[in-house]
């Protein structure tokens, strides 16, 4: 008889993020991951102890790829802040099915918590604290990742926008109005152009 073979924990969540990937969330199963990687489900447990540690192992194969260094600190606070939000859109926007796991799982993620701790330095340098400090990240944090799943699930040149832009203007005047503009804004632009309202209030 063959020896089984080692699985690494990257082997793992490459094989995870595979998944999630073609299948979304939803098609994020022991049984799935254990196809992926040619093997039989009770031999993923051999690995494993459950879904929940695969979705750890997946969040930080992603989140691992993200730059944490602290930014040049010569540059202004709101630009050091664009540069790691910039480095977190471009890293999980390439995996947006993995997002909703990167909230439940943050608080386990070293990539994570290196992430949240350079711009919790950079939001004190700005002059937060307390409980400002708090709802500053807790609201940065919100804004990436509802941008990202916007920018993914209902673009701006999606057709959901084409469809607002015909409602009728006698009823809905603001959003038809808006939808007509919104149909031009390119996702730079809206992803960057939101962040910059978030950071001109911050600063207020």
């Amino acid at each position: 008889m063959p020896r089984p073979r080692s699985l690494t924990p990257d082997q793992l969540a490459s094989a995870a993020l595979a998944v999630l990937d073609r299948e979304g969330l939803a098609g994020l199963s022991m049984r799935a991951v254990a196809k992926e990687l040619g093997m039989s489900t009770m031999g993923l447990y051999r690995y494993v102890d459950d879904r929940e540690e695969l979705e750890g192992l997946v969040v930080e194969r992603v989140l691992g790829a993200v730059d944490t260094t602290p930014p040049d600190p010569g540059a202004p606070w709101d630009e050091r802040l664009r540069t790691m939000v910039g480095r977190l859109r471009d890293t999980v926007g390439a995996h947006p099915a993995v997002l909703p796991l990167t909230l439940t799982h943050r608080h386990r993620s070293p990539s994570s918590l290196r992430w949240a701790e350079t711009a919790l330095a950079i939001l004190t340098e700005a002059g937060l604290d307390g409980e400002r400090r708090v709802l500053a990240l807790r609201a940065l944090l919100g804004y990436v990742i509802g941008a990202i799943q916007l920018e993914h699930l209902g673009p701006l040149s999606g057709a959901g926008t084409v469809t607002i832009s015909e409602l009728p203007s006698d009823e809905f005047p603001y959003m038809a109005d808006t939808a007509r503009q919104a149909r031009s804004v390119g996702v730079e632009r809206e992803f960057f152009g939101g962040l910059e309202v978030f950071l001109r209030g911050l600063g207020a």
